[in-house]
Order: C-alpha cells, then sequence, then structure tokens
C-alpha cells in the first residue's frame, strides 16, 4: 500500500493479478495500437520551515476583529497573513536553475470583499520557497515580472533558467512575464512540489487566514478537455499492462543520464516505497524506439489513464492536452485487466510509468518516465 504525506485520506486498493515485470510485464495478450485513433510505503511528514523574512502584506486583510486575529495566530503558533521569503541556507543559490509558479486568486477576501491573489514559487527540492499577496486589481506581466525580481534581490539567487506553471488560464500572463526576462516558460502539471505545497497551504494557511470564505470555488479551475486524436509522430506498434518491483524502476531511473525520460524526487513527496513493492505501468513497443521517445520527451508527460468505460488509454502531457494513446476491444477480460491496473495505480499512491522499448520482450528501456497521478488543489 502506498500514500502521500501530503494527502492521507486517499483509499488505497491491493495491487492483484499482474504477472512479473521482470518476465517483459505483460498479461497473456498485448493490444495495437488504433491506427484510426491514435510493498509498503510509509507517510513522512513534511516539514515547511518558519517564514525567516516575512513582509507586510500587500493586502489588507479581512475587517475582522482583531481579537479574532489574534486567537487565531495565539491557537496555531502561526501567523496565516505572513508572507514567506525563504532559501535553505545549505543550499548553492547557484544550482537552483527551475522554478515552480502559480498566481492566482484564493478563497479569502480583501477589506473590499474582493479575493486576494497570491504569488507562490518554490524549486522541485522545495528549497527556496516564496509567497506574495496581491490585490485583484494589479494582476498582471509587469507585477509578476517585478515580483520575480524582488525575489532574486531578497534571496540572493539568479533568475532561473526554466519556469514550469500549471494554469492555462495563466499563461499568457506568465509567458509574457518570463520572456521579458529571458526565462523559458514550461506549461506543465509535473509541478508536484508546488501542487502539494499548496494543498498544504490549503490546510495550514488559507482555512485559517481571516478572510477565508468557506465553499468558495477556485476562480481559474484546471481543465480537463476531452482527449484528441494522438499525433502520427507519437504512435507505437504495440502496449501492455506491466509491473515492476520498486527496486527495478529505480534502476531503471539511475540511466537517464543516458535515455529518455524523467525521475520524480519521492523523498521529498513523502513517499518511501519496499523495494519489493509493485509499481503498474505501460510498456510501449515499436521499432522506432529512439524517434519516439525523444518526441515523448519534449511534451511533459503527466499520467495514463485506463479510461474502461471506452476502452482505450488516456495521456496527458504539458497542463491540458489529453490524448487517445491507444483503443483496445472491449471485452470481459479486457476490462478487468484495464480495472486491476488502475487499482494499482491506487494503491501505489498514483505512482506509475511509462517505458518505451524497441521490443516488449526486450530486456533494456529506450525511454522511461515515472509518473503520479494527483487531484487538482482545492485552490
Amino acid at each position: 500500500m502506498a500514500s502521500l504525506s501530503f494527502n492521507t485520506t486517499r483509499i488505497k486498493q491491493p495491487i492483484t493479478n499482474f504477472t512479473s515485470f521482470t518476465k517483459k510485464i505483460q498479461f497473456n495478450h498485448s493490444f495495437q495500437f488504433s491506427t484510426k485513433k491514435p510493498t509498503n510505503q510509509k507517510i513522512r511528514t513534511s516539514h515547511f520551515p518558519p517564514c525567516f523574512s516575512v513582509s507586510e502584506s500587500s493586502v489588507s486583510p479581512s475587517p475582522l476583529e482583531t481579537e479574532t486575529e489574534e486567537a487565531v495566530f495565539d491557537e496555531e503558533g502561526e501567523d496565516p497573513t505572513a508572507e514567506l521569503s525563504y532559501l535553505d541556507p545549505e543550499t548553492d543559490p547557484l544550482g537552483i536553475t527551475d522554478w515552480e509558479v502559480d498566481f492566482c486568486s484564493r478563497p479569502i477576501l480583501d477589506i473590499r470583499g474582493k479575493k486576494i491573489w497570491e504569488l507562490v514559487v518554490c524549486d522541485d527540492s522545495l528549497s527556496l520557497q516564496y509567497t506574495k499577496y496581491f490585490p485583484n486589481n494589479v494582476i498582471n506581466s509587469v507585477t509578476l515580472k517585478d515580483a520575480m525580481v524582488s525575489i532574486c534581490d531578497e534571496l540572493g539567487v539568479p533568475l532561473p533558467d526554466k519556469i514550469r506553471f500549471f494554469r492555462s488560464q495563466m499563461q499568457t500572463i506568465i509567458s509574457r512575464a518570463c520572456k521579458e526576462l529571458g526565462i523559458k516558460s514550461i506549461p506543465s502539471k509535473r509541478c508536484l512540489s508546488l501542487l502539494l505545497w499548496l494543498e498544504e497551504r490549503y490546510e495550514t494557511v488559507y482555512t485559517r487566514h481571516p478572510g477565508f470564505q468557506k465553499g468558495s470555488k477556485p476562480l481559474l479551475a484546471l481543465d480537463n478537455p476531452f482527449p484528441m486524436e494522438l499525433p502520427e509522430n507519437l504512435y507505437g506498434e504495440k502496449w501492455a499492462f506491466v509491473q515492476l518491483p520498486f527496486s527495478a524502476v529505480q534502476e531503471e531511473l539511475s540511466y537517464l543520464d543516458t535515455r529518455f525520460g524523467a525521475t520524480l524526487d519521492l523523498d521529498l513527496l513523502g513517499i518511501e516505497v519496499d523495494d519489493k513493492t509493485l509499481i503498474p505501468g505501460l510498456a510501449v513497443a515499436t521499432s522506432r524506439a529512439k524517434p519516439l521517445a525523444a518526441w515523448m520527451n519534449g511534451l511533459e508527460v503527466c499520467s495514463i489513464e485506463a479510461d474502461v468505460a471506452k476502452a482505450s488509454l488516456i495521456l496527458s502531457v504539458g497542463i491540458s492536452t489529453r490524448y487517445i494513446y491507444a483503443t483496445y476491444k472491449k471485452t470481459p477480460d479486457t476490462t478487468v485487466e484495464a480495472e486491476a491496473w488502475e487499482a494499482a495505480k491506487k494503491a501505489c499512491g498514483g505512482l506509475h510509468f511509462l517505458a518505451i522499448q524497441d521490443d516488449l520482450d526486450s530486456d533494456d528501456c529506450v525511454g522511461f518516465w515515472l509518473l503520479l497521478d494527483l487531484p487538482p488543489p482545492p485552490v
């Protein structure tokens, strides 16, 4: 069983009826790509540092009684209206080259009765953490650009080479600010540190803020569009539901310096996996394995989902792009297999992988991506 320390309420299901990945990880049959369409895991507590440098909030708090604010502060020990500017003193600032950014409204009202906006910035290791509130009438690329420069000035870090963000509605503002500063902006849901931090902040900060509005829906909801036809350059020839012991997954990830793919910082995410725990995945075989892996490497692969109702596999990439990755003939047996694969994913806390190979019987992978299903943040 597996779970994330940031989200301990997710229901786990036992892994069932998979064959060994070491025997080339497939069921008794594999399905053709459509030519028409395209063991034990422990919870670790995540620790976020205190606000070593707190600036005065850019937004006036909600007009509640001072006694209420003081009561909240005294009860919990931390001020939910405080802003955060933190750099791990043991981290080399020059080593932080990628940021994860969210710039969005929060379920908090200011003195005017308008939603407060917040900039949240971190790197994938959470060595850099920064938050700042803004009134809703200054939300533009200039404000964001100036704020990013301020982060560098306050913390003594250089501007990043890349910035990842996960809200499609903010793409214009973020991309424009990044372009002005010579930063590459990458729309991607692989902002896992940021997503989990937002979930944690919702519970420990936003809900305790004196201006918090319970039941308030996110102003910028995440997209989940209908899947599209798969581009021809992403086609494989065969695929199979598969599984690997976690020790074998780690071995595959150790070769990423010489192959295509991506990994996750499981220690940071609070995931501890026993070496014998079976991790579900999808193996794709094609004579064009290297070109296919190269194309996939530029897509910010997020997750793979088995759509049992429509007998298809859905590949999610970037922010909101979803492809019909493959289809199969719907039968009682294939339905059971797909359901078992999804149940195995849930049992691993959403952890799964994509492997691209020359042949399903090959011992080598050309590309290997470690993936994680996460629910959207509550803000």
